[in-house]
């Protein structure tokens, strides 16, 4: 019998340094992984569409467009399939939830305090941005929709709707590239979405608040 998806690894031993703890369960890391293939393939697609010197290089741009339509359609569709996940709805709601540490951790961020900073499961960094990127998205989305079936809105709202759409396309490309490169600088949390666990010691140090 194959083991549940949301079934938490039992770490080699609580004592050890080397020891692992089980952060994000199989489905959830493949909600992660899911969407940002998709994000992926918006934010390339809608490059070859805006920057001349690319729509130049790759041509054909009836393709391109299917695949930024297609692709952003189906963006929301890996976290709808993870509601259900208990694992998954459970971290949704890590993140909707704030607290007293939340403000320490911002403060300390935005003041550059050296040191650690109190942290859950999620810090508040983690947690702004999913609210973010979530929200962006369906703007994205429901500009997106506007921009594609044009007989269904006037033409002030398509007109608003791509002036929207694409100064949020910049921005949304602006926070991922910070995303990236936060993640880019912390092996370990990359490791915890890549294969679930993180070491002990990483998570005491990071998220001495959350208690797996």
């Amino acid at each position: 019998m194959s083991p549940r998806l949301d079934t938490p690894a039992t770490p080699s031993s609580p004592s050890s340094p080397f020891a692992q703890v089980r952060r994000f369960s199989r489905a959830e890391r493949w909600v992660h992984r899911s969407t940002a293939a998709l994000m992926g393939v918006c934010v390339l697609t809608a490059a070859c569409l805006y920057i001349p010197q690319l729509a130049e290089l790759v041509g054909r741009r009836a393709l391109v467009v299917t695949l930024h339509e297609w692709s952003g359609l189906l963006l929301p569709l890996p976290v709808l399939a993870g509601l259900a996940s208990r694992a998954f709805r459970a971290d949704l709601t890590h993140l909707n939830r704030w607290g007293p540490h939340d403000r320490v951790w911002l403060r300390k961020a935005v003041r550059r305090v050296p040191g650690p900073r109190p942290a859950a499961k999620f810090n508040a960094g983690q947690k702004l941005y999913a609210a973010w990127i979530t929200g962006a998205t369906l703007v994205m989305l429901g500009t997106g929709l506007m921009m594609w079936f044009t007989h269904l809105t006037p033409l002030m709202w398509r007109t608003s709707a791509t002036f929207v759409h694409d100064w949020l396309a910049l921005t949304i490309g602006i926070v991922l590239a910070g995303h990236i490169g936060m993640a880019l600088g912390d092996p370990e949390a990359r490791k915890g979405l890549r294969t679930g666990s993180v070491s002990r010691e990483w998570a005491e140090r990071e998220h001495s608040l959350w208690r797996p």
